[in-house]
């Protein structure tokens, strides 16, 4: 028994990164609930509810809404392997990180990749995005609306516009978004839209809310081929969500517990009440910035209010200043990914974790560690 490892003991951590985000406690404690059976009918009971209040959050009224058993990557992968078949051009945004996930998720479906870019840091201009779609026969125009490695918070209703006027369907990334941002499925016109649980609906990383329109839907259902993914394959999984309720696989039956808590205190403190909260706390955080002499990489307009990415003032660590954060205070943010490496903090101000509390003493600490 002494070859064991110690019991399980993680510290307390105030979560200021790009994710995950703290957790209310009820979502903690739903977790804890005794465990039933994927198909006990008091779980298909739960599993409604989910449906039900997801589609509220998502703005939606899609049948086909649901939290796929997986992180937000698989998400992201499970719209695009039930929409992209080989040959199929699709206009890919790339301003980050993530739109590069995109464009090599359409190249491993066999896809053809019509990049549209703009500098990390700026949003797609849809000039851009109508170029490139006039060459004709695009299937997909895929966006990410909130670019978790440089901040910026990409318009969504313009695009959504031309990419329909083309034929094509549109394809959305709202992982930092949903929860903290408008996300408006429906009024804006978006074919696709996959998130994650760990960020702005802080939930436990572990599931992926997605959604399909009418449209997607036919387009998967016209598929020449079978989806290259057994276990993200849609036409399966949504007979699981659906009426039939046809075995697919094993659902983590806790962690759909968590999500319906966490989307409960969603609507208890109401979509709008919960968004003003998010912009509140970002004013905060760019005021005190602003104080200091510093600034976010992306203009006021275009940036995000639950990702902020702050510029590194020159000659200082940045790496340095995040070790300083979690060794004193128990609080992580993040750094720059790709190109970014090194050059900006990434403040995440999410869900649970987006209060006054957290932004004045990320700022406190910022300041002392500047002198």
């Amino acid at each position: 028994m002494s070859d064991l490892p110690a019991r399980l003991d993680p510290p307390e951590r105030i979560l200021m990164g790009p994710g995950p985000s703290n957790c209310h406690p009820r979502v903690l404690q739903a977790m804890a609930a005794p465990i039933i059976g994927h198909l006990d009918p008091a779980f298909l009971r739960i599993m409604n509810e989910v449906q039900g209040m997801l589609r509220t959050v998502m703005q939606t009224t899609n049948p086909l809404t649901i939290p796929v058993s997986a992180t937000g990557s698989a998400g992201m992968e499970a719209c695009f392997v039930n929409l992209v078949e080989p040959g199929d051009r699709c206009v890919v945004g790339l301003n980050g990180v993530f739109g590069q996930r995109m464009a090599d998720n359409v190249g491993r479906c066999g896809g053809e990749v019509i990049p549209v870019e703009a500098p990390w840091g700026e949003a797609i201009p849809p000039s851009k995005v109508r170029a490139a779609v006039a060459g004709g026969n695009v299937k997909l125009v895929a966006i990410v609306h909130a670019e978790t490695s440089t901040g910026v918070r990409q318009p969504i209703e313009e695009i959504s516009a031309i990419a329909h006027e083309a034929g094509a369907l549109l394809l959305v990334d709202t992982v930092t978004s949903l929860g903290g941002h408008p996300v408006k499925v429906d009024e804006w016109g978006v074919d696709a839209c996959y998130s994650g649980t760990q960020k702005c609906l802080s939930v436990p990383p572990g599931l992926a809310p997605i959604s399909f329109s009418p449209r997607a839907i036919e387009a998967l259902e016209r598929r020449k081929g079978k989806v290259q993914s057994w276990y993200l394959d849609l036409t399966m999984v949504r007979k699981y969500w659906g009426d039939e309720r046809t075995y697919h696989h094993t659902a983590p039956v806790n962690m759909i517990y968590a999500l319906h808590e966490g989307l409960r205190l969603i609507l208890e403190e109401g979509l709008e009440a919960r968004w003003a909260r998010h912009q509140r706390h970002h004013d905060m955080l760019v005021a005190g910035l602003d104080a200091m002499g510093l600034s976010l990489l992306p203009t006021e307009e275009e940036s995000l209010w639950s990702l902020n990415a702050v510029r590194v003032p020159e000659g200082v660590d940045e790496a340095g200043f995040r070790r300083h954060l979690l060794e004193h205070y128990s609080m992580e943010i993040g750094g720059g990914l790709g190109d970014l490496k090194g050059r900006v903090w990434r403040v995440g101000l999410m869900g649970h974790s987006s209060t006054e509390r957290n932004v004045q003493l990320f700022l406190h600490a910022l300041r002392e560690y500047l002198g």
